[in-house]
């Protein structure tokens, strides 16, 4: 099993203009902040990325610049999955082509699958990929929940070495581990259970908290791997009133809004998707201040 990276992966969100277009200006900046800050890997073109609203075209450019951009300092993971198996399949192709160094692949959504129908999905877009895949577990957006007995048989195939856990069953979660220590590294997909999913061998977590305050989130995941439990447990209880600022409404919508404020491009989303309610804006943004975020121009 090739382990893609230990520690935190930022989902990155992408930053655009005033019109909506991705602001690549600003996309270079903050990648480049998120590498100087000590992260271990970013995943683009995801959830937070606004993958589901990007054109084909656009998505395979943000893939594209992404990965010239990091130019191989740590690695990126491209955000490649869909409900259309054959479309995760071009995507994969294409993001295995650009140079990104591993995928990450969401359950399918709105038509959902059977576990037998994600077993086939994940196996047939795991045959097209020329390097690791990470699956992504996420019901509460999805619809679909990716069972523990259905990763171990996913662990088997050779492409597939990690899923995103962001059931937020705890329960289920740990019965994962049980059932694929060693064949499949596991990455918490949610900010506030960071410090459990370590405890039970996570490997790290793929994060929204990490666009905003980078090097703290590192530290909950370095300070765990050293041993130094209380220090991330300390770290982790800290940051949960930023992160439930960041998810009090639908993400990216909170992050963008914050990323905003730093001066990585305008908030501007695209529909369905509209920016923050003033008083969470305003709430998030004295939470930024209070942990001590640098503000843009």
């Amino acid at each position: 099993m090739e382990t893609v990276f230990k520690g935190v992966g930022t989902a990155i969100v992408t930053p655009m203009d005033a019109q909506g277009n991705v602001d690549y200006e600003a996309f270079a900046r903050l990648i480049d902040w998120q590498v100087a800050s000590g992260v271990n890997a970013i995943i683009v073109a995801g959830t937070t990325g606004e993958g589901s609203t990007l054109s084909d075209e656009e998505h395979c450019q943000l893939i594209k610049y992404c990965v010239d951009k990091v130019g191989g300092r740590i690695p990126v993971v491209a955000g490649t999955g869909s409900n259309d198996t054959d479309y995760a399949i071009h995507l994969t192709k294409f993001a295995c082509e650009a140079g990104a160094d591993a995928m990450l692949l969401v359950t399918p959504y709105y038509n959902k699958a059977t576990q037998r129908g994600l077993i086939e999905s994940f196996t047939a877009i795991a045959d097209a990929s020329t390097k690791p895949c990470i699956l992504y577990n996420v019901p509460s957006r999805t619809g679909c929940n990716l069972l523990p007995k259905t990763a171990l048989a996913l662990s088997e195939h050779p492409m597939i070495t990690g899923i995103k856990e962001a059931s937020g069953n705890i329960s289920q979660i740990a019965e994962l581990m049980s059932l694929v220590q060693g064949k499949m590294d596991v990455y918490s997909g949610n900010d506030d259970q960071i410090v459990p999913i370590l405890a039970l061998g996570g490997a790290g977590v793929i994060s929204v908290l990490s666009n905003v305050v980078p090097k703290q989130t590192v530290a909950i995941c370095d300070s765990f791997f050293a041993g130094d439990i209380a220090k991330s447990r300390k770290l982790q209880l800290s940051l949960l009133p930023l992160i439930n600022a960041l998810f009090c409404e639908v993400n990216p919508i909170p992050v963008k809004a914050a990323t905003a404020a730093m001066g990585y491009g305008q908030n501007k989303l695209r529909l369905p998707l509209t920016s923050m309610e003033k008083a969470n804006e305003e709430h998030l943004l004295a939470l930024m201040r209070e942990a001590g975020v640098a503000f843009g121009g």
